[in-house]
């Protein structure tokens, strides 16, 4: 609010005003009205890009110089925005990291209330084991870990794997809805089938158990194979060949990986989704409420989010702010996993989306 017109005799009172405001922990709406009620959302987190080689290799060192155990839990390190004050958040919701165990390690069972998944760019030979249940994590392979599930990791292979972890750690945090409860040292079942037991129940196209009738919060799959990824988005490609509706676009390709119970998504919290692009495809840039981040699983693209263009490769992992127009072109094809807050801004009714034409 503009005070120009004051007194000297106003000014002194209004000085004296803000002084005693400050002393009461008072701040008044009109000096932050551009702070509080931005016309747009004016996010602090910017967009970055984290190339995959360079984590990898951070990775690998920290694989020699520091162990998996009690206290630090995990050897994983989190992609951190550089608009968010030194947080180890990839957005104000969201929270990335690459995680990497060795051969023969175990990470010890544990569980939180934070929502959590697993995405592979590649290998395999490591088993998660969620509530006893172990499952196979391989090259493409998305898995859910709900919060308040007992989790491990054991690596039976004689390489070591690292994979991109996502969580709802900083929305939890700000919530202060956050608990943490150790398991055990080891993992309940070491076992390493080919297919998990909550998969033999789940995972029948179409087909759901009658021992579990009602819904359930979170998606009871454990794990989203790649190939059936793959296939259907391979389907819906073909069917654009053939003159049928099936793609969002002209040559995208994209599937949400969904809760069999409820049909909406996977977790509360947490949207998750995959997108194929042919050669020469593009989106059209699109505004969104909340925070998206990617990450390239094959091939190559070019990134836009608002004014800045990044190159991507296999790995490579871009966010996007809230409301920033984003979109993505590639010349040879391009395979993107993806995952956002959406959920949680549905749930609220703050969701909103803009799609910009003609562009």
């Amino acid at each position: 609010m503009n005070h120009a017109a004051a007194t000297p005799e106003e000014q002194e009172k209004l000085d004296a005003m803000y002084a005693r405001m400050g002393e009461l922990n008072l701040i008044p709406l009109w000096t932050q009205r551009e702070n509080l009620m931005p016309d747009v959302p004016a996010p602090a987190a910017t967009a970055n890009r984290w190339d995959w080689q360079e984590l990898i290799g951070i990775a690998q060192t920290a694989g020699d110089l520091v162990p998996v155990g009690r206290g630090g839990e995990r050897r994983a390190i989190a992609l951190a925005n550089p608009g968010l004050s030194g947080n180890a958040f990839i957005a104000p919701t969201l929270w990335a990291a690459i995680q990497y165990l060795g051969p023969g390690e175990t990470a010890p069972e544990h569980r939180h209330s934070q929502n959590a998944f697993r995405f592979v760019i590649e290998g395999e030979g490591v088993w998660t084991v969620v509530n006893g249940d172990p499952v196979a994590m391989r090259r493409g392979d998305f898995l859910v870990t709900a919060g308040w599930n007992f989790h491990g990791h054991h690596n039976d292979s004689g390489k070591p794997m690292a994979w991109l972890d996502g969580l709802d750690i900083p929305f939890q945090q700000q919530m202060d809805t956050a608990f943490f409860e150790e398991g055990t040292e080891r993992v309940t079942d070491e076992a390493t089938p080919a297919l998990s037991r909550g998969e033999r129940l789940w995972c029948h196209p179409g087909l759901r158990p009658l021992a579990f009738p009602g819904a359930q919060s979170s998606s009871p799959i454990p794990c989203y194979r790649w190939e059936h990824t793959d296939a259907a988005l391979d389907d819906q490609l073909a069917l654009e060949d053939e003159g049928f509706a099936g793609t969002v676009s002209p040559g995208h390709a994209a599937i949400r990986f969904t809760n069999p119970t409820t049909g909406g998504d996977v977790m509360t919290t947490l949207r998750t989704e995959f997108h194929r692009l042919r050669p020469a495809a593009s989106t059209t840039p699109v505004h969104e409420v909340g925070n998206r981040v990617l990450q390239v699983f094959e091939g190559t693209a070019t990134v836009t989010v608002a004014d800045q263009t990044f190159t991507v490769a296999t790995g490579d992992v871009v966010n996007v702010p809230s409301w920033q127009a984003w979109s993505v072109a590639t010349d040879d094809g391009v395979d993107l996993f993806s995952f956002t807050d959406a959920p949680i801004f549905e749930a609220l009714h703050l969701y909103r989306t803009y799609q910009q034409k003609g562009i």
